[in-house]
C-alpha cells in the first residue's frame, strides 16, 4: 500500500487518550472496513502477561453503523457505542446507544488533534506507508515520553 495524502489512519486509543494500536488504509476505502482487522491485531496484555485486556467499549461516528459491526463487537463482548443516523429508526437496532459514554469519544478525536500538530504527519510527507506508518509511531513514543517525564 502507498502512502500520500489520502491515506487514513484508524486509531484505537485508551480511556486517557494513549494510543494503543494503529493502521493505515488506502484513502477510497470506507472507514469501517479496517476494524475487523485494528481489532484482530491489536493484543494489549495487562499486568499478568498471559493476560489479555479488550476494551469494554468501543466508540465511533455514524459512518461505522452497520448491522456486521454491532454483531462483531456484541461477539467479542465489547459494547458498540455508535449513534443511529437521523434518517433511521431508532428501535431498529439491538444495540442500546449510551449518549453518556459516547460524549467521552472527543478523547480520541483529541488524539487526532495532537497528531495534527506533528508536521510530517498532518502533510501526509512520507509517501510509502511504512514509512508514513513508521513517523506515526515514533509521534506515539514521542507522547508516551512525555506522559511518564
Amino acid at each position: 500500500m502507498r502512502g500520500g495524502f489520502s491515506t487514513r489512519i484508524h486509531l484505537l486509543c485508551d480511556l486517557h487518550g494513549h494510543p494503543l494500536h494503529s493502521i493505515l488504509s488506502p484513502g477510497q476505502a470506507h472507514e469501517s472496513s479496517c476494524l475487523h482487522e485494528l481489532m484482530k491485531t491489536c493484543e494489549v496484555r495487562g499486568d499478568d502477561s498471559e493476560e489479555f485486556i479488550t476494551p469494554i467499549f468501543l466508540a465511533g461516528d455514524k459512518g461505522f453503523l452497520a448491522k456486521w459491526i454491532d454483531e462483531y463487537l456484541v461477539e467479542t463482548s465489547i459494547q458498540p457505542i455508535i449513534p443511529s443516523k437521523s434518517n433511521e429508526d431508532q428501535g431498529a437496532r439491538f444495540v442500546e446507544f449510551d449518549k453518556e459514554t459516547y460524549q467521552r469519544r472527543n478523547i480520541v478525536e483529541r488524539l487526532f488533534g495532537w497528531l495534527k500538530e506533528c508536521r510530517r504527519i498532518l502533510t501526509h510527507f512520507e509517501k510509502r506507508a511504512r514509512h508514513f506508518l513508521g513517523m506515526l509511531k515514533w509521534a506515539f513514543i514521542q507522547k508516551y515520553l512525555k506522559t511518564m517525564g
